[in-house]
């Protein structure tokens, strides 16, 4: 507690403020307009630091002198004579500061919150020229107080330049003394507090390009909270940065290092997040240890179905989230789907996991969790139920909750999978099945389907089981692996079919005419979605026999199966299978030379999406408007979507989409004329595919081949077809190189007889044809002709059936 008449007066900081100059900025600002400023956060975030740097910035604005009182350890009932005290006044304190224009902080207000609004209060209306500056986690709820939220430190690296704000202002600004980094221009506000206090820990300490990566998850793991940032840097005295990451998950016996001379509250992470803790009311501890079953984010309604029971009416769990919000201890974390987002910090969370561990409550409030998010997602099934004709907003709205919420629906997996009870779950990701598969979004539940259908469970009925299975295909589906696919699909549908499940059957053999394309199966599988009433059935069988017309050239057959899947969605007000049946119809105009209208479906389609993140066909669109522009000439505009198409196909981890982006961002760079990157993007499509070669990686090689040689062709296929998808992807978007060649492919004889069915395969691999597709036109079985072709490509000493290709088409 002290007295200052003048602001150079403050002590000495006792090492570099690091960061937060714009905030700063922000609050000297607020000072000025604003009589009563609080600045709220959690435990260690900076608060006092920041109070007492911003009082030096302000001294000279308050000529009647500037005070800082600690409260951290008053009890009630002690804080009108303590501040008396402190200012050495014996009477009246509003008398004794009258009207002299003067600063008075008030640090550490948790304990006499009650108290501390009271006596602000009454001074700010008594003394015109008094100015408060408060630091709590909680507001002071005087009147005309401006409360100020303290950021966490800023993690990520500030964007060409000094600093870089979020919203408001809150985060960003240079540090002053902060120490940097070796290389690689600024850094981030967290980062560099580490830097400053390592290198004050461990002189020498260098942040280095092999260090920075790790430094940056470490602030990243620890919110970007001043305290814990610092506690962490101390302990590279005895630790590298690596040891500190992999020694997190036990942060408070790690960071139990600090200061000596520290408040006790600040000594270790441990005793910043108990000190507030014990300032809760008991229900509040309650909430708080709770929503520690919410891996990520929560909203209201999770909170309430989660988080009431014993001790917590429902009614009254709104209040105490507003007060742990208040308290800075849950952080308001934006909106989904029109409602606000939850979320505690990672230590905070920590925490509060060892607190529900210790109340015996974790089992139920983990069961409690999986009902809940089952609940919703059976919401969801109903609201597309046959009949339920529930307007588009509504099925957006779920769309988008159960995006942001995907981290939760795997955490309730993960228990399900842990204690050996999977039926649940199962349904919950059944009821899910149009998220999980059309979206195009990496929601990672493949491999936790396969554990949950690998349990023992005879509780799970046969019907649930065949449907969940039949799911698994249909995500196998999507990841491009065709026999897996096929397997679990036939196998789900012996368990519908053997179930009488009616609807699963329609699924299945929708999926298995995916699959197939077999007419029979094709029209089987419009049958059983027409006699099921499941209009959202009908437009995909619809859509899978308009894909299969496409697909072998039957262009007005297509074109009238996607009209169909068109007016269906439109009395369903579904964008998204509006959306499909566009990107559809674009398909058909594009093959047809009509490429006006191909553009115009694909932009329909995109627009329809521009609300919901239904990413695979986001990312069609974006890839066919690219085509479209290719066939124009506009090489600019078709780099601009193939861009955007692959990067939305990488950040969502779709290999078979990056491989299909890459095969034309190889087509594109061929264009212009860049045929080395051209082979190496064909050659890592194909190679990520598992496929052969056909006519459209020909159209890429043989302009290739002419430019460049055929040694030089074999030696970069070679080079692209062992690329990593990050290496190709990287390719593509910024030009690396594979930095080491390897032997080129290359035909080692060519002098060997053909069979006349070998010639006949030959030519028609030429053509650009598949096994299948050999098989179908042969009428020979796909093995037949895979045997074929496989004796072709020794016959000749060729690896890839480019090379027959290109064989046959010199030999013409």
């Amino acid at each position: 507690m002290l007295r200052f008449a003048d602001f150079s007066d403050l002590p000495a900081e006792p090492n570099a403020f690091v960061g937060r100059e714009s905030d700063l900025d922000e609050l000297v600002h607020l000072m000025r307009v604003s009589r009563a400023v609080t600045l709220c956060g959690a435990g260690g975030i900076g608060k006092t630091r920041l109070a007492m740097r911003l009082a030096a910035r302000v001294g000279p604005d308050h000529p009647g002198g500037v005070w800082v009182i600690e409260l951290a350890d008053l009890e009630k009932g002690e804080l009108r004579g303590y501040v008396a005290a402190a200012l050495g006044i014996a009477g009246d304190l509003a008398e004794s500061i009258g009207g002299r224009r003067a600063l008075l902080v008030l640090d550490n207000c948790e304990p006499v919150i009650g108290e501390c609004a009271e006596l602000c209060r009454d001074l700010l209306g008594a003394c015109p020229g008094l100015t408060v500056l408060a630091t709590s986690r909680e507001p002071l709820r005087v009147p005309g107080e401006t409360v100020w939220r303290v950021p966490p430190l800023s993690v990520d690296r500030p964007a060409g330049g000094s600093g870089g704000g979020s919203a408001g202002g809150s985060v960003g600004g240079s540090a002053t003394g902060a120490a940097s980094g070796s290389g690689g221009g600024e850094e981030s506000e967290a980062v560099r507090l580490f830097v400053a206090r390592a290198t004050a820990a461990r002189p020498g300490f260098e942040l280095t390009d092999e260090s920075r990566p790790l430094v940056t998850e470490l602030c990243q793991a620890l919110d970007g909270l001043p305290l814990a940032i610092e506690l962490a840097a101390a302990m590279v005295r005895v630790l590298s940065v690596r040891q500190l990451v992999e020694r997190l998950d036990d942060r408070f016996r790690l960071l139990a290092g600090g200061a000596r001379t520290a408040p006790a509250r600040h000594r270790t992470l441990r005793a910043a997040v108990d000190w507030s803790y014990r300032l809760l009311s008991p229900q509040e501890r309650l909430l708080l240890r709770r929503t520690a079953a919410f891996r990520s984010s929560w909203t209201l309604d999770l909170a309430e179905a989660v988080c009431s029971g014993p001790g917590l009416p429902e009614e009254d769990v709104l209040l105490r989230l507003c007060d742990l919000v208040d308290k800075s201890l849950v952080a308001l974390d934006g909106e989904i789907a029109g409602q606000a987002r939850y979320r505690l910090l990672e230590t905070v969370r920590d925490y509060a996991l060892e607190q529900l561990a210790e109340s015996g409550e974790e089992t139920e409030l983990r069961r409690r969790h999986l009902t809940a998010l089952a609940a919703m997602a059976s919401g969801f099934k109903e609201a597309i139920a046959p009949g339920a004709r529930t307007s588009w907003p509504v099925i957006e709205r779920y769309v988008n909750l159960f995006d942001a919420l995907k981290v939760e629906v795997g955490s309730a997996c993960d228990w399900s999978i842990a204690i050996g009870l999977p039926e649940t779950a199962l349904g919950l990701l059944t009821d899910l099945r149009y998220l999980l598969v059309g979206s195009g979004r990496k929601l990672d539940m493949a491999e936790r389907l396969d554990r949950l259908l690998a349990l023992e469970a005879p509780q799970v009925q046969p019907a649930l089981r065949g449907q969940a299975t039949i799911l698994r295909g249909e995500l196998a589906l999507a990841a491009g692996d065709l026999e897996l696919a096929t397997w679990c699909t036939r196998a789900g549908l012996d368990l519908c079919r053997s179930a009488d499940d009616a609807y699963g059957e329609a699924v299945g053999t929708i999926v298995l005419a995916q699959l197939t394309g077999k007419p029979d199966t094709l029209a089987r599988a419009l049958e059983l979605a027409r006699r099921s009433g499941d209009l959202i059935l009908e437009s995909l069988a619809q859509g899978t026999r308009a894909q299969f017309g496409l697909h072998h050239g039957r262009l007005r057959e297509a074109q009238r199966g996607f009209e169909e899947v068109l007016a269906i969605n439109e009395g369903l007000d579904n964008h998204v299978g509006r959306s499909y049946a566009h990107i559809g119809l674009a398909q058909v105009a594009r093959r047809s030379g009509d490429l006006a209208t191909a553009k115009r479906h694909y932009e329909s389609g995109l627009g329809l999406l521009r609300h919901v993140d239904a990413r695979q066909q986001i990312v069609s669109c974006l890839a066919g408007l690219g085509k479209v522009a290719l066939d124009q000439g506009d090489l600019a505009e078709a780099r601009a979507r193939f861009t955007e198409a692959l990067v939305l196909s990488r950040d969502a981890g779709l290999r078979a989409g990056i491989a299909r982006r890459l095969e034309e961002w190889a087509v594109l760079v061929s264009a212009e004329g860049d045929h080395r990157r051209a082979v190496l993007l064909a050659a890592a499509s194909v190679a990520l595919r598992s496929r052969q070669p056909d006519a459209r990686t020909e159209d890429v090689l043989r302009p290739a081949r002419s430019g460049l040689g055929e040694a030089v062709v074999g030696m970069l296929w070679s080079e692209g077809a062992g690329m990593t998808a990050e290496q190709a992807v990287a390719c593509a978007l910024d030009g690396a190189l594979p930095e080491r060649p390897m032997e080129p492919v290359m035909p080692v004889s060519q002098d060997s007889r053909l069979t006349a069915r070998e010639r006949e395969i030959a030519e028609l691999i030429a053509r650009g044809l598949s096994n299948r597709a050999i098989a179908d036109e042969l009428v020979i079985s796909p093995a037949t002709a895979a045997r074929h072709v496989a004796n072709i490509l020794s016959k000749l000493g060729f690896s890839t059936r480019t090379q027959i290709a290109a064989w046959v088409i010199e030999r013409r």
